[in-house]
């Protein structure tokens, strides 16, 4: 593996540039390569092996990029692949995890995990829950028509209001904090917050992601520390439109420090 390869990041669409603003953030002198499968989103409500597939086949068109590591910037890719993929390939492949620790750790009471319907299923995530001494907290509740909203609907602000007021009126009112499960949720962050008045905790996983990938890196003499300007890379398997969308979400990111979950 060479030091000076970018590095690949891909999620099952718009919801993973959460990710790669907070890998920009602490591995700014790194190139990388965005992959959204926004023609297959949403990941949540296929079969576990119709994830791995999707996975496994982004994952060879990053390979053929020849990039140093992969980012699985999905919660749901993470939960259903993540085992395999490492098995299949001779490069770092780090995926997410929700940040329940940190949220059992800093916030009291019934905590709600937003997530898609399968990283709520999945082993790995009921194994995490219930490897935890107060895991009784945590409430978990599917959000799939979030991952619509993000997809289709992100720079329409009314709709993402009466979304996300809709659902957590229904579902979440009485919560103490919230853990975005989903990278897709992320970008919701503001008007969730909004609709608590600010006065709820909310945890993701984005900062914890890029800390082990940073980590990983280190431990195998990968980080970068050339001279060359960093660059970047967006596919979508949508249309040449969501690879425009992709561009102008990074730019509000980079705008709005608050996104970044420390």
């Amino acid at each position: 593996m060479d030091k000076n390869s970018k590095i690949g990041v891909f999620d099952s669409g718009l919801g993973g540039l959460s990710v790669l603003h907070t890998l920009q953030t602490i591995l700014p002198q790194e190139s990388y390569v965005y992959f959204g499968d926004s023609m297959n989103a949403p990941y949540g409500v296929k079969t576990r092996e119709d994830v791995f597939e999707l996975s496994k086949a982004i994952c060879d068109a990053l390979i053929e990029k020849n990039v140093k590591a992969i980012v699985i910037a999905c919660n749901t890719a993470t939960s259903a692949a993540v085992e395999r993929l490492r098995a299949l390939y001779d490069i770092p492949i780090v995926g997410m995890e929700p940040a329940i620790k940190p949220a059992l750790k800093h916030a009291t009471g019934q905590i709600a995990v937003l997530a898609t319907e399968m990283t709520l299923k999945e082993e790995k995530f009921l194994k995490l829950v219930e490897s935890l001494e107060d895991g009784y907290r945590i409430e978990k509740i599917p959000a799939p028509e979030w991952v619509d909203c993000v997809e289709n609907h992100m720079f329409d602000q009314d709709y993402v209001n009466v979304s996300v007021k809709t659902f957590l009126d229904k579902y979440v009112p009485k919560s103490n904090a919230i853990v975005l499960g989903c990278t897709h949720f992320v970008f919701l962050r503001n008007a969730i917050s909004a609709y608590y008045h600010g006065k709820i905790e909310i945890f993701d996983g984005n900062m914890g992601t890029a800390l082990q990938l940073k980590n990983t890196l280190a431990s195998r003499g990968l980080i970068y520390d050339g001279e060359a300007p960093p660059t970047l890379e967006i596919i979508n398997t949508k249309s040449e439109d969501y690879v425009e969308k992709s561009y102008e979400l990074l730019s509000i990111l980079r705008k709005e420090k608050e996104w970044t979950q420390s």
